[in-house]
């Protein structure tokens, strides 16, 4: 991974897609990246995708690729939106400087 725009969440094992990324933003680029991804698991069990998952991830920059430092996976929808509502109560209004 050269590029922030290389990094994926997509994982694939004996020809299955184990981790099937759906979306990605970047939020930061550089020497430290910091990239957010939806993204659906495997199941064995079920054989087929789970819920959708949310995750933050922090890649560092060493010797021309990207590798991956830490995450928190967000996982599921109830702690999506009490992160949010956190946030937007900690940073009520767009800062103009």
């Amino acid at each position: 991974m050269e590029t922030v725009d290389d990094i994926t969440m997509n994982y694939e094992e004996d020809g299955l897609l184990k981790v099937k990324e759906l979306k990605k933003e970047v939020l930061t680029k550089g020497a430290w990246a910091t990239v957010m991804f939806t993204f659906q698991e495997w199941s064995n069990k079920d054989e087929d995708y789970g819920p959708v998952k949310a995750t933050i991830r922090r890649y560092q920059k060493r010797d021309g690729s990207y590798r991956q430092k830490s995450k928190f996976n967000i996982t599921n929808g109830k702690q999506a939106r009490q992160i949010i509502k956190t946030l937007d109560s900690w940073f009520p209004e767009e800062e103009t400087n």
